[in-house]
Order: structure tokens, then C-alpha cells, then sequence
């Protein structure tokens, strides 16, 4: 039986930071500021690792 809050880490919170993260590079390279590029970058990684991290602690 799966934990409550794993479809939260695997499904949910990824999506919604990798969107952000995909809007942030995008807004970033065409206002050319550095600072939400990386930030954007950034975002698009944790959403990418967030899950596995996660999910091995929780299974």
C-alpha cells in the first residue's frame, strides 16, 4: 500500500516546479537577466531530482 503524500512528491510538486522553471528560462533569456535564468534553471533541475529524492526516503 503506498504512503499518503507520495502521488504529492512524484506527480504534483514536480510538474508545478518544472512549469515555473520552464516560464523563469523562458522570461530570463528574452529580458536577458541573469538572475531568473538561473533561477529558472534551478527550479527545472530540483524538479527533475525532487522526485527521487524524495520518494527514497518516504518507500
Amino acid at each position: 500500500m503506498a504512503i499518503v503524500g507520495t502521488t504529492i512528491f512524484s506527480h504534483i510538486l514536480p510538474v508545478i516546479c518544472g512549469f515555473f522553471g520552464i516560464v523563469m528560462i523562458i522570461s530570463g533569456s528574452l529580458e536577458k537577466s541573469n538572475s531568473k535564468l538561473g533561477l529558472g534553471i534551478v527550479l527545472f533541475i530540483i524538479a527533475c531530482i525532487f522526485p527521487y529524492l524524495i520518494l527514497s526516503v518516504l518507500v
